[in-house]
């Protein structure tokens, strides 16, 4: 069986469904197809299927006309609710087996997913074949790889995706006005990853803190409330600049946070992604460990930075666990924001 990447598109397809059914990270890393597919097919209908708790950044990019959840597909008809679209292509940037049969049961056309996934034989008509772990690709621009079957076939530089994020600023939300002072720089920390990442570590957290405490920063520390209780126990919370917001915010109000700041430290998680696509300045913490290193999972913007303490670890390109990225100083970080400027 042959893999199929040619064009299958008679004419200029009117509305298309991006399907990335994970987390925000990767749904912020998507949202440059949308912009890329608009500007290859003015007028285009963008459609994005996303989980329920990824709407909020679904409805801030621009290029997305039209939001359906996952559990809105599982709770309803959804072979009925995908027909109704009447969508010219559907993309299966995140393989879901649930999604892929039921978009060839409603009878979308063309119906586009990885060659790697063996329900994608059963159900897909295009299946483009390329590997995201060997690739030396950013992940938004693997995601490219799969409008080879809509005559899209050159990848486009970072810089190019991420103007085409479409992703919308927001004002700052009044709850959160007293969070910013004038000739004050507003930092957001969020040490935590849920497990999606390598993380630089609390105890290097706190002494950051520390460094911003000494300075003109208003800090702000995010997370859940599982991650919260765990930072509480090592981060110096108690001074007067630094809030403690774990737990407390939505999405939708961490995104407003977000883009009345000044910057955010994290690891490679979807804060950081939102951040970066925000304009602020972004600073990721990396491992050079294959395939979470920053060549593939870095943050995309204007302001955003990845780094790492040793690109050639051996630990690293050997594929070992390793605590290369706790070996990132503070200092380093600090280095970077204190060009900011405050308010």
């Amino acid at each position: 069986m042959k893999s199929s990447t040619h064009c299958t598109v008679a004419k200029a397809p009117e509305h298309i469904v991006l399907s990335r059914t994970d987390s925000i990270g990767d749904v912020m890393l998507t949202l440059p197809l949308a912009g890329l597919l608009k500007q290859r097919f003015p007028g285009v209908r963008i459609t994005f299927i996303g989980r329920g708790y990824t709407r909020p950044v679904l409805e801030r990019c621009v290029h997305v006309d039209h939001v359906i959840t996952l559990e809105e597909l599982a709770a309803g008809d959804p072979v009925t609710m995908l027909r109704a679209l009447h969508a010219d292509a559907l993309v299966h940037v995140f393989p879901q087996g649930d999604v892929a049969r039921w978009a060839k049961s409603a009878g979308i056309p063309l119906r586009i997913g990885t060659s790697h996934r063996w329900w994608h034989w059963l159900t897909c008509n295009e299946r483009v074949a390329f590997s995201r772990r060997k690739s030396e690709l950013h992940e938004a621009q693997l995601n490219v790889k799969l409008l080879a079957p809509l005559g899209i076939h050159e990848v486009p530089s970072l810089e190019s995706l991420a103007s085409l994020s479409g992703f919308m600023r927001p004002a700052v939300d009044a709850q959160f006005r007293d969070w910013f002072h004038p000739g004050y720089r507003t930092v957001i920390l969020h040490p935590g990853s849920r497990g999606s990442a390598a993380e630089w570590g609390l105890d290097n957290f706190a002494e950051l803190t520390r460094l911003l405490n000494q300075r003109n920063y208003m800090t702000v520390v995010t997370g859940t409330e599982e991650e919260a209780r765990r930072y509480r126990e090592v981060l110096p919370l108690a001074h007067p600049l630094t809030i403690d917001a774990g737990g407390m915010l939505r999405l939708d109000e961490l995104i407003s946070l977000i883009g009345g700041s000044h910057a955010l430290v994290a690891a490679s998680t979807g804060p950081l992604h939102i951040a970066a696509a925000c304009g602020i300045r972004a600073v990721g913490l990396y491992s050079a460990r294959r395939p979470i290193h920053p060549g593939r999972w870095a943050p995309i913007g204007r302001d955003a930075h990845a780094l790492v303490v040793d690109p050639a670890c051996a630990d690293c390109a050997a594929g070992k666990k390793c605590d290369c990225i706790r070996r990132i100083t503070p200092q380093r970080i600090l280095a970077l924001l204190e060009p900011l400027r405050p308010h």
